[in-house]
This record gives structure tokens, sequence and C-alpha cells, in this order.
């Protein structure tokens, strides 16, 4: 796209010769917050649209998949308020339980302190002063990325009335037997001495050793932590093995303990697994836990909670990795040692926020009762109350709700919502409700744990919107509308908002779709990490090509519940795309584009401008369709080729000579180029925001295009066969130029021509439109063809490239490229036609095989015809 017709119009308004992010997001930005587009009103008429932001980390930093889930949000609450709707998106963040007293203590230790010499009052102090000084970061990273908010909701989930729902809601599922204290396996963490949830565990393929035991010459057991054998209370078989069946009901020894354990049949036991016996030591696994239950076992813990041995005998006091090398060596010692396994990988658990290795751990904690809760949250997908996508996705979510296990909601902090219970000093339990005075007195004291941080989060689409009590926000707001998030926290954060909204809120579930979106990857589908090398900040991104391009590339990698892969190649070609917009309005706006008024009638109009009028229409309903149903990747996929090729290669370029030629048709085209721009920005707004601010306050003179209306649909102006001449058209242009080129003549050197059969393929009145942009002149008296072509089956075209092209060098040329297009082609048949390399050769690199020699036949085909054309 390039050259002016008109000179700029007087009073048009000017874009700067290139777009520069940085000099137009933050004043933006400022602009929409001091303005209150972003507010929305519980006393508004407009139907209700929101969306309750997953609340990030008050340690957190905004990562790839940050602002992949932010522009997905964003996108959505944009279109909305265009559409009308009162649309809240509402932000806040987590207090990150243990993620946040980590940091706080590892600045007291930088000062040779720790939380117990604080006290546990002060030490809450210096994470409130943390918080206020350093926490929350990453909400002012939003704002670079765009997010349109409503900053005037932000809440805390420690914040008073986040902290009273809390409370509230304990009471009620306490009362009603929901909530209850026992001794249970655990994830532990030696290092943060605490209970952790099951997300905060991060599982990986470790090497270890797998070590076989005799306890007697019947019974062998094998085994990756040989130290738990110290708290074994039994074997246990399958009651069905034949092989064992007759040692059911016996005792063994327990080897390096003196004691004797029982034999035991139970259905848990796979009997195809090692030798089909397994050891079972109940206070430090959780199946041994379940089968020591079903069999009234004892549960020996022989750790404490730093993982340090506790049983009598030599390895008192050991670390439990020390403990384990010692107990096979002493083993060794006595000969009972039949096979070790190393290096042996197998899935280890550890702390997602210090590393170390989780030990199951018998414990006595709270838990929740998730039995009726979890029915109710699959019972609102599955009667539709809730709807998941993508639908394939469900099927994970009903076999996590399915078979919930209890949660152990407890954990062994100072930092985060206490846990409202007392106890009296002859045994007295008490649970106290926000607006109830905890018992006084001499002996009573309060549960010294805090509450698991996903149980405030599960919270959040209704204590944000101030439950329990009943404002107007909450009548308005709630349900919210849509849930967008990963697919790795579905079971985790999803399902525990199903299950206490539905039971805080009457059986009204928390939303009303739950839009699932996968992880970031790098561009070989890679996971991103440190470790690797291979992570991305998107703040770097957005510095070097600004927050629309960041938001474009994620966006069109977003497929429902896939893996988004992005890449440095992808970033830049999508700040390539805000270019060419912003070259594209400049152009309009330099040749008196016109945004005022209705458009003319369809009978005033030329096909080319029904045809992108048509174009328009198509877009429009299928931008509509494909947000709808959340496919924002298609949205980007279609939005970017209208953009890109129907507006900038083909209707700009269209447009020019009528635009230089001036008069009536000239203001024709300007006020349909000023309408497409206009509908085309609206369509593009909710994903590049700033961009398509800036160009669209310019084309317009509105203030904001946040307030402008979503474009609708205009089905009479879809016009089926302009779309046709025009494609007949832009098929003959492109043949020509991709013959001009294989010819090797410049893309500017003008060339005469005679063009024969316009008139059967329906579009001899753009003859002058062909050689314009084909670069052709008449055909003169002096006419000689030197080259012909046939571009369809009605039209051919004639060229007089005397003088224009070296003959032999380019016939020397094409000789070249037709040896390197055989030799593919030899290639691709030989390795086809080799039965041992389709026999091993997995599918996909069949297929490119078979794809490379498609491609070479094609090539050799074009080069032949340009060989003959010479």
């Amino acid at each position: 796209m390039t050259g002016t017709p008109n000179a700029p119009q007087p009073n048009a308004p000017t874009l700067a010769a290139q777009y520069q992010p940085g000099e137009v997001e933050q004043r933006r930005y400022e602009r929409w917050v001091s303005s209150g587009v972003f507010r929305a009103s519980a006393q508004s008429e407009k139907p209700a649209f929101s969306i309750v932001i997953p609340p990030p980390n008050v340690t957190g930093v905004l990562h790839m998949g940050h602002a992949l889930d932010h522009t997905i949000q964003d996108s959505l609450v944009r279109r909305k308020r265009m559409q009308g709707y009162e649309a809240l998106w509402l932000p806040g963040m987590d207090h990150a339980g243990i993620a946040t007293q980590n940091v706080v203590e590892r600045q007291l230790s930088t000062q040779g302190l720790s939380r117990h010499d604080l006290g546990r009052e002060a030490f809450v102090e210096r994470v409130w002063q943390w918080k206020a000084e350093s926490g929350g970061k990453i909400l002012g990273q939003m704002r670079r990325l765009g997010d349109s908010v409503d900053w005037d909701r932000e809440r805390f989930t420690m914040d008073e009335g986040l902290s009273r729902a809390v409370q509230t809601i304990f009471k009620r599922l306490y009362d009603d037997g929901l909530i209850y204290r026992a001794e249970r396996i655990i994830n532990w963490c030696p290092r943060c001495l605490t209970a952790l949830s099951d997300i905060e565990v991060e599982h990986t393929e470790d090497e270890g050793e797998l070590v076989s035991i005799r306890y007697s010459d019947e019974v062998v057991v094998a085994t990756t932590r040989a130290e738990t054998m110290l708290g074994d209370t039994a074997v246990a078989v399958h009651p069905d093995d034949e092989r064992y069946r007759h040692l059911i009901g016996t005792e063994v020894e327990l080897p390096l303990t003196g004691r004797r354990i029982p034999i035991i049949g139970d259905a848990h036991v796979d009997p195809s697994f090692g030798t089909g016996m397994v050891k079972v030591t109940p206070a430090h696994d959780p199946n041994d836990f379940e089968i020591g239950q079903r069999h009234n076992l004892p549960a020996l813990t022989i750790m404490d909670e730093r993982g340090v041995i506790t049983a009598h005998g030599p390895f008192l006091g050991l670390d439990r990795f020390e403990a384990r090398p010692a107990v096979v060596a002493a083993l060794r010692e006595q000969g009972r040692i039949v096979a070790e396994k190393r290096p042996y990988l197998h899935s280890v658990g550890h702390c997602s926020r210090c590393g170390t290795t989780v030990e199951p751990r018998l414990s006595l904690q709270w838990f929740v009762n998730t039995g009726p809760l979890a029915q109710a949250a699959g019972d609102a997908v599955r009667d539709g109350r809730v709807r998941i996508e993508p639908a394939e996705l469900a099927k994970r979510y009903f076999a996590w709700v399915d078979n919930m296990h209890d949660w152990c909601i407890s954990r062994q902090l100072w930092w985060g919502h206490r846990i409202p219970v007392w106890y009296g000093p002859d045994g007295e339990i008490v649970c106290v409700g926000p607006d109830e005075t905890p018992p006084t007195g001499a002996g009573w004291r309060q549960d010294e744990d805090v509450l698991d941080t996903w149980f405030s989060s599960a919270l959040w689409p209704f204590s944000t919107l101030g439950w329990p009590a009943e404002p107007p926000d909450l009548a308005k707001f709630y349900p919210t509308s849509v849930l967008v998030t990963g697919y790795d926290i579905l079971f985790f954060w999803v399902a525990r908002m199903m299950m206490f909204g539905l039971y805080a809120m009457d059986g009204r579930p928390p939303f009303h779709v739950v839009a699932l979106h996968g992880m970031v990857r790098d561009e070989h589908g890679k996971k991103m990490s440190k470790s690797f090398g291979n992570v991305v900040d998107p703040l770097d991104w957005v510095d070097r090509f600004g927050a629309d391009a960041t938001r474009f590339t994620l966006a069109r990698g977003a497929n429902p519940g896939s893996d988004v892969p992005v890449s440095e190649d992808w970033v830049q070609g999508s700040r390539n795309f805000c270019n060419k917009l912003w070259n594209a309005t400049r152009f309009a706006l330099m040749n008196g584009a016109d945004v005022t008024g209705p458009l003319p009638p369809t009978a005033q109009l030329g096909p080319v401008d029904r045809w992108i009028l048509s174009r328009l229409q198509r877009v429009v309903a299928e931008v509509d369709d494909q947000f709808e149903a959340y496919e924002f990747a298609k949205v980007c996929d279609v939005l970017y080729h209208f953009a890109w090729d129907d507006v900038c290669d083909w209707y700009v370029e269209l447009a020019k000579p009528v635009l230089a030629a001036g008069g009536e048709p000239a203001a024709v085209t300007r006020r349909v180029l000023g309408h497409v721009l206009d509908h085309l920005l609206r369509l593009l707004h909710p994903i590049t925001p700033f961009v398509t601010e800036e160009l669209w306050t310019a084309l317009t003179g509105e203030e904001t295009l946040l307030a402008a209306a979503w474009p609708a649909a205009e089905p009479d102006r879809v016009d089926a066969a302009a779309e046709e001449e025009i494609a007949t058209l832009q098929r003959v242009v492109t043949e020509i130029r991709r013959f001009r080129s294989d010819q090797g003549l410049r893309p500017t050197q003008r060339v005469a021509a005679r063009i024969d059969g316009l008139d059967r393929a329906g579009i001899a009145g753009h003859e002058p439109l062909v050689r314009s942009l084909a670069r052709l002149d008449d055909a003169d008296a002096g006419f000689e063809a030197s080259a012909t072509l046939a571009v369809t089956p009605t039209v051919a075209v004639a060229l007089d490239t005397r003088g224009s092209i070296d003959v032999a060098a380019e016939r020397a040329r094409l000789a070249k490229a037709r040896a390197a297009a055989e030799k593919e082609l030899a290639q691709s048949r030989a390795k086809l036609d080799n039965p041992a390399f389709l026999a091993k050769a997995p599918e996909q690199v069949v297929n490119k095989i078979k794809d490379r020699l498609v491609a070479a036949e094609a090539e050799l085909d074009r080069i032949r015809a340009s060989l003959e054309s010479l």
C-alpha cells in the first residue's frame, strides 16, 4: 500500500508517520480510568455482564499465563460494553498464605530474626506492612496490558468484608456438619512446616531407587522409601492371589524392629505389580492409611514435622534422606536386600513454594466434607446451569468432582484467616461466627491454624460482591457471566467455587460459563521454565512491541482448552499488523475518508464498494459467532485476513484510482472507506484496544471507542454477485503479478500488454483497474507479444517483455530452479516408495513428505510454463 492519490484534506486529523505504542498506551489508559468508562453501576437498567478476575497472588508478577488470561477477559468485557451491557470486571488479589509468609520470613532472616522472635501479632503486622509497600506489583502491570477493570471495586482476600464472608461460611458449614476435625494423611512440607493443598504440590519424575526387601522366606516387598518400613504395621496381598492366600491371617517379623506384623488381604493390592506384596505404613502413605482404616491397623508415626526419624533405635535423629541409605545398609548387612534398581524414575511431589520433597503425614487437621457439595457441583454442569467450554473438558471436571476426597483446609501458618474455633479447658469446642463473641476466661484458646488460601478464594465470585450482606452489587452481578481460567486449575479452584457458590447462594452457581484455556508454551510446544531458559516476560514484549501486539499474539493462539504456543517472530508479526492498520487509517485520513451520515444507496455503489461492504457483513457475523463460542484464535484469524488482505491489500489499492479521479465516485468511495475502517476498528478493539482507540478517535473525532456501539451484521448488504466479480478480478491480477515475478520483472516496471476475455469473465468494466494493479500499459502499434499467459479459462494476457527481461539470464535462473525442484521431487518419491521408511516413520512425517512431493510437482509445472513463455 503505497502512494497517496490526493493531497491531505484541509482540517483532516493527522497521524504520525509511524505507530509508537509507548507514546499512546499510558496516555490512553490514564484517560480511560479518569473518565470512568471502566466503572459499572448496580443501578443501571442495562443487562448485566460480569467477570471476577482470578485473583493473582499478592506476591506475583505478570507472566505469560496471566497475560493470556487477562487478554481473553478484557476482550469479552470490552465487547459486552460496546454491545450495551452494564459490564463489570472486578479486580483483586489473593493473600497467598504460604508464598507471602515465605517472602517476609526471608526478609527477617537477613536480619537474623525468625517469625517466632517477633511473635504472631507482630509478624502478621509486618506482613501487612510488606503488602502495603511491596505487594501487588501485578496490579500496576495489569494497567500496562490494558485491563479495563473497575478499579473502584478492587478487593483483597483478607480485607474486612471478605474476612467476614470467610468466617460466615465456616460457621455455616461447621453447624451443618460439613466441616470437621480429624487425623488424616495430608501433604506436608517439612520446610514450610504446613499442610499443602493438592495444587500446591508439583510432581516431577525424579531419580530414586527401588529396593526389594525380604521380610521372610515367603514375604518380599519392594519400596522406594525404605526408611518408612520402620512404621510398617502389616504386609498386604490381594485376597484372590493364590500364591499368598495361605499366608493371610499369619504374622511376619518386621526386620530391624523385632515387631511382628500381620499379613492381610486387601483388594487394593495389584497382584501384577512387583511381587504382589506391599508393605503397609498407615501413618506415611495415603493408600496405606485407607488400608489401615479398613483393617483397624495401628498408625505409627516414625518421623517428626521436619522429616527427622523419631523411631527408637539406631536411626533415631537422622533426616529422612539420611535414614534411607542407612536402613538399606542395615538390611543388606542382614542379607535381606533381594534386588536394587537405581536409578529408578518415579513421580515425586514437591512443595511449589520452596521445592522441598513433600512428605505424606498423618496429622490432626480440619476438613470439609465434600460429598454433598461436590455432588451439587457436578449436577450444576449436568443440568445445564453451568456450561464448560470447550465441552470435551466437562469429562475431566466430572472425573474430579465425582471422586473428590475430603478437603484439608487447615494450614500451620500465621498469615491467613485464622480458624474461628475456640477450645475450652474441659475439652469444649466452640465455632464462632462474625457477629458472635468468642468465649473468654482461663483455659480458652483459639485454634492456631489458618485456612487454606483456596478456602477464601472459593468465595471470590460472591464475597467480592458484598456477601453475606445483600447489596445491589450482589443482586445485579451474581451469578457472574463467565469464568476465564486455565484448565490446569479446573479441579482445584473451579470446583471449589462451584461447591461454595451453590451452597451459599441457594443453589445459584457462581458463573454461567467456564471458559478454559491452555498453558502458554514456547514455539516448539515446550512448557516455559526457568530451567529450560525459555521463559518470556510479557512486559518485555509490551516494551518492545506494544501491548496490542502482545495481546493479539496470545489471543491468536488461544484455541479453547488447548495450549498456546508463542514466539518472538509471531509478536513481531502482530506488531506489523498494528502498523498496517495505522498506515491504512493514515491513508484514509489523508484522502478524506468520511464517517458521517448514512452510506449511499446500493444503486450508487460500484462493484468494488459493494464487495467490501459484503465482506464486512460476513466478517461481523463470523466474529460474533466465534466470540460466543470463545474461539479467540478464530476471531483473530478472521479479522487479521479481512484487515490485511481485503481492506489493506485490495480495497485500498482498488480505491486509489477512484480517489485520484475525483468526482462523485470518489465521494462514495471516501464514505465507504470511512465506514469500513470505522467498523473494522470497532471489531478489533476488544483485542487490540490502544491502537484502535488512537485510530478510531482520529478517524471519527469522537472521545472514546469504548462508547461506540458494537457493529451489527446487516444481511441485506451481503452481495454474492459482487464478491464473485471481485474474486475474479483478484485472480486475474494475482496471476499476472505472479507471472511478472516469475519473469523477473520489477514490481514497478510497466509492460505493454493485450488482455483478452475479460468480458467473458464478467469483469470487462474493470480493465483499467487490472492494468493499474498489474502495471500493464496498453498495446500500441509496435506491440509484439513475447510472452503469453492463460490467467483463467477465459482470460489470456499477452505481454511485450522485449527489453524488459534478459532472456538468457532468466532461462539460466529457471534451469537452476528446475534442477532443485527435480531433486526435491526425486528425494520425496524415493522415500514414499520405500516400504521400510513407510513402516517406521510417524504418520505426520509421512504426510509432510507427501506435501513436499505435491509442492515440488507444482513448482516444476510453474517453471516449465515460465520456460515455455520465454
